[in-house]
C-alpha cells in the first residue's frame, strides 16, 4: 500500500522539480567595446538583468535595463546613455529565444553545450541571435553562460567620427545567469 503511494508522489515530485521555470533577477551581462590599441577601455557591466528559463519547453527571456550598465568612468556612461544607445528612447534590451535540444533531466554540475538562438531586441531593432549557452546544475540552481558577438551598425547605432577608433565595430558580451526555481 506505501509503495502505491510513494512511487506516484515520487513521479509526481520529479516532473514538479524538473519542469518548472527557472528565473533570476540577478543575473549580469558584461559587455566589452574596445578598439585595440585604444588608451580607454569600453567595459560596462549590467548587474540586475532579468531571466526566465522554462526546463520543459527551452524558452529563453532575458530583459536588460539599459542605464543599470555601470562604467568605469561616469563620462562613458552617460554618452553612452544619451548620445549612443538612448537609454530614455530605448530603456530595455530584450532575448525572447530557446535552447535547442534542452533535456533539464540530464542538467549536472559538468558544463553542457546547447543552441541558443533568437530575437534580440537593442535601440529599438531586432535581430536574429544564433549562439552557443553553456548549462550547468548546482545545489538546484541552473547556471547559464554565454558569449556573443553583435554588430553595432546592426542596431542602427550611430557612434560619432569623433570617437570611432576608440569604439570596435563588434561589441563582444558576456552573459552569466544563476537561475532558480520560480
Amino acid at each position: 500500500m506505501k509503495k502505491s503511494i510513494i512511487i506516484p508522489a515520487l513521479i509526481f515530485l520529479a516532473n514538479v522539480v524538473l519542469g518548472q521555470k527557472m528565473m533570476t533577477r540577478t543575473g549580469e551581462i558584461k559587455f566589452e567595446a574596445t578598439m585595440p590599441g585604444a588608451l580607454d577601455d569600453i567595459v560596462a557591466t549590467n548587474n540586475i538583468v532579468s531571466c526566465i528559463l522554462d526546463q520543459t519547453t527551452g524558452d529563453f527571456v532575458a530583459l536588460a535595463l539599459v542605464k543599470a550598465f555601470k562604467f568605469k568612468a561616469p563620462l562613458m556612461e552617460e554618452h553612452f546613455n544619451e548620445n549612443y544607445i538612448e537609454s530614455s528612447k530605448f530603456p530595455k534590451a530584450t532575448f525572447k529565444g530557446k535552447i535547442a535540444n534542452l533535456d533539464a533531466s540530464k542538467l549536472n554540475a559538468s558544463k553542457t553545450s546547447y543552441d541558443l538562438e533568437g530575437d534580440l531586441t537593442m535601440h529599438g531593432v531586432t535581430n536574429k541571435i544564433k549562439t552557443k549557452i553553456a548549462l550547468s546544475l548546482n545545489s538546484g540552481k541552473v547556471n547559464a553562460n554565454a558569449n556573443l558577438s553583435v554588430k553595432i551598425k546592426d542596431y542602427k547605432i550611430d557612434i560619432p567620427r569623433i570617437v570611432k577608433n576608440k569604439i570596435t565595430e563588434n561589441v563582444n558580451m558576456k552573459i552569466n545567469f544563476v537561475l532558480e526555481p520560480k
